[in-house]
């Protein structure tokens, strides 16, 4: 199996240097060119045709963010975003996502071995992630959903809706909802998402649809319509007042190396609700977290549905569910939402 190309793009000489570094210390990764600006790199992509590219957000001459967008339109590949992860530049990283980046990664900001160390293995994984995913060719056009009211009563709803998602979950979670009314059945979802994106993520989503859409907090109800996306680096669980659940937040050691964990989340509602009240689905995402969770919710009368390989960025999480016996059916994305409300108007 010949080796992952990468082609690292960033304005500094020591984080070309470092990367270098790490991805020559790699089995199986080959850096052929660095580029200190996108229109370095638009070149080096016509004469090296990298499998991958590392891209940073703030460059010289033309931003990352402008030159992914022309990258996508005109030669889409798998890009791994490497920039400064904060509260700030989160809306970045998520538009970076929407135009079609696979993945992202902060910068070290480490002081320790160990710590970077991590880093490096994080990153060379989403690498090799990212040089077997699905990427499409954007359209410039962005459109964004007007907030349509659809017609229907929450009381009909007699399930709440759970999602587990990773990798490519943002836009997957972005589109899913696009045909969701506003009088949604309560829908709760765990994307694996650092701590400084799941609000913006929340806030991004809540501009865009007609329902209302919120990070995570302690005690918040689960309620129609409301959808409820897990903190990130907290833990998604709940607790039963009567008939009523609210969120429960933890930092717990991770779960199949992630907190938030869609293992918590599904093994909490299968404790206090059971499956007969619970549909879930398991879009797209890499490993296993929550696939074991899923069955078990499925054996105890929940139905269970997953994203197909095609419209997967990375049919990881999904597949594991289907091999395991969790899912019911297997949809494109653009059909999953009709058959979860569907599934929630049923006892």
């Amino acid at each position: 199996m010949s080796d992952i190309k990468v082609l690292i793009v960033d304005d500094s000489i020591l984080i070309r240097k470092m990367l270098k570094e790490v991805f020559d210390s790699t089995d199986g990764i080959e850096v052929v060119g660095v580029a200190s600006d996108p229109f370095i790199a638009r070149d080096k992509i016509k004469q090296l045709h990298p499998d991958v590219l590392t891209l940073d957000v703030e460059m010289p001459r033309m931003d990352g963010l402008q030159f992914l967008n022309n990258l996508m339109r005109l030669h889409p590949m798998p890009v791994v975003m490497v920039s400064t992860l904060t509260e700030a530049g989160a809306p970045e990283t998520l538009e970076a996502l929407e135009m079609g980046a696979v993945d992202y990664i902060a910068k070290p900001q480490a002081h320790s071995l160990d710590e970077f160390e991590s880093f490096a293995q994080a990153l060379c994984e989403k690498v090799r992630v990212a040089s077997k995913a699905r990427v499409q060719a954007k359209s410039t056009q962005r459109n964004i959903p007007s907030r349509v009211v659809a017609a229907g009563s929450t009381t009909d709803y007699q399930r709440l809706i759970a999602i587990g998602s990773s990798t490519g979950g943002t836009e997957a979670i972005n589109e899913l909802l696009l045909t969701v009314p506003e009088d949604c059945p309560p829908i709760v979802i765990t994307q694996h998402i650092p701590a400084v994106f799941s609000a913006s993520l929340a806030t991004r989503l809540n501009n865009r649809h007609p329902m209302e859409v919120v990070e995570a907090r302690q005690d918040l109800e689960v309620r129609p319509g409301r959808v409820i996306i897990a903190r990130g680096a907290y833990h998604l669980s709940f607790r039963k007042q009567g008939n009523r659940l609210f969120c429960v937040l933890d930092t717990r050691e991770p779960v199949n190396l992630h907190r938030p964990s869609v293992e918590v989340m599904f093994d909490s509602l299968l404790e206090l609700v059971g499956g007969h009240k619970v549909v879930t689905t398991m879009l797209t995402g890499m490993g296993a977290d929550g696939a074991a969770a899923m069955k078990r919710l499925h054996d105890d009368g929940a139905p269970g549905y997953a994203q197909d390989e095609h419209t997967s960025v990375v049919w990881g999480m999904p597949k594991v569910a289907c091999e395991l016996g969790a899912v019911d059916a297997i949809l494109p994305l653009s059909a999953l939402a009709d058959k979860l409300l569907a599934a929630a108007l049923k006892a």
